[in-house]
């Protein structure tokens, strides 16, 4: 999985409370077990009525605490003991009741006990009604704790375990598992801004003709919710996509190529790092129209002229902020690539083989080449986008120190 490497070792409380998706918390207990987290579990009285103790012991390798008196070693305090080493606790499903307890300091049972005892990262998934959600009172506890530095994963919207519809449902157990990766990973890009572009752009001939390409901008947005969740301020510059932006990022949405660089170079000047994700049209129409041209009336031959050459501009424009540059090639890759590399000034570029199976336009995976200015080269096997942002982050962070130093 792909939290494999960053959840192995960590030490993670799951506190499950009284509603009726605790059920789904075992779902998650097994994902964090198999990622190699070594994961405690707090469960109210009211959550043992939807899901057993036993079954929670038994996926966890280890007891439930359930009655703060009583002890999970002999003579310990059960739910100070409980949190002694927490690299982070996480409340998957989290009632109105329970949130009001943690709001307030109330510590009455074996979680709130527990969670008073905290001294990680606080983590809470709520689930219940939706008009108990949008309740006041509720969303003033809300408040409260996000004051506090508690981390918040709205709940889902949907058919509710009470016949109606609304937001309330527990968040899809993959968000919950990427946002509790975004706290577990380092902050080695905190104090730095990071400019993304991604996507592809547009070249309008007509009014509903236009010059584009394949790209998703799966690689571009993996890559900036990767550097928000390493503690960087993120702008994503991106062309038109079907995707939903990371959260927590600035994102400018441009069209064409003269769009893009024109973004670009307003965000510049306050960028650390700059990562050029985009699939940038290379050419556009030499004349267009803003009515649509009847085929009867079209040219048999299109005329073309050059697109601007961003990559270039920004090589030549200087200045210490790291750059980064991608190639998607099927001939001579690494040759074309590092000739790219030269000639447009880059610190790094990432380039990927469009005839490997897995890699490319709209692929859910990638598999990728990075070399740098002084010729080290790593190659990525074929895996998740995700993980190739994550490994790429890591090499321009790593870059970026050397550099420094």
């Amino acid at each position: 999985m792909e939290q494999e490497g960053l959840l192995s070792g960590k030490r993670i409380l799951l506190g499950v409370s009284g509603s009726i998706a605790a059920y789904k918390s075992v779902d998650l207990l097994r994902r964090l077990t198999e990622g190699g987290a070594e994961v405690r579990v707090a469960m109210t009285k009211h959550a043992a009525k939807f899901v057993s103790r036993l079954t929670f012991e038994t996926l966890s390798h280890g007891p439930v605490l359930y009655d703060e008196f009583s002890g999970r070693g002999q003579g310990a305090i059960g739910h100070i003991e409980l949190t002694e080493g927490l690299d982070l606790a996480l409340i998957a499903p989290a009632t109105a009741n329970v949130i009001g307890k943690i709001a307030a300091g109330i510590a009455d049972d074996a979680l709130t006990s527990a969670l008073m005892a905290l001294d990680c990262p606080l983590l809470i998934a709520p689930a219940m009604n939706d008009r108990m959600y949008r309740n006041p009172h509720l969303q003033r506890n809300i408040t409260v704790l996000k004051e506090n530095g508690v981390r918040f994963i709205e709940p889902g919207t949907g058919s509710l375990a009470c016949g109606t519809t609304g937001q309330g449902r527990l968040a899809d157990i993959d968000l919950i598992m990427r946002e509790l990766s975004a706290l577990l990973t380092q902050k080695d890009l905190a104090g730095k801004t990071v400019l993304v572009t991604a996507g592809p752009t547009r070249e309008f001939i007509d009014a509903v003709r236009f010059i584009s390409n394949p790209s998703t901008g799966k690689m571009g947005y993996a890559l900036a919710a990767e550097a928000r969740d390493r503690g960087a301020e993120v702008i994503l510059i991106t062309g038109p996509t079907q995707l939903t932006p990371p959260r927590g990022v600035k994102v400018v949405s441009v069209v064409s190529a003269g769009d893009m660089l024109r973004a670009v170079k307003e965000h510049l000047d306050r960028s650390h790092i700059v990562l050029m994700a985009a699939a940038v049209s290379d050419f556009r129409p030499l004349l267009t129209t803003d009515r649509k041209i009847k085929k009867e009336d079209a040219a048999r031959t299109l005329r073309l002229e050059r697109t601007e050459d961003i990559l270039l501009e920004l090589g030549k424009a200087g200045g210490k902020r790291l750059l980064v540059g991608f190639a998607a090639e099927t001939d001579d890759v690494e040759q074309n690539a590092i000739k790219k590399l030269k000639d447009k000034q880059l610190d790094m570029i990432v380039v990927n083989d469009l005839l490997r199976s897995g890699s490319g336009f709209g692929s859910d995976t990638n598999a990728v080449t990075i070399i740098d200015r002084s010729g080290k080269r790593t190659e990525l096997p074929t895996m998740s986008k995700t993980v190739i942002a994550a490994s790429l982050m890591t090499a321009v962070s790593e870059f970026a120190k050397q550099r420094n130093s």
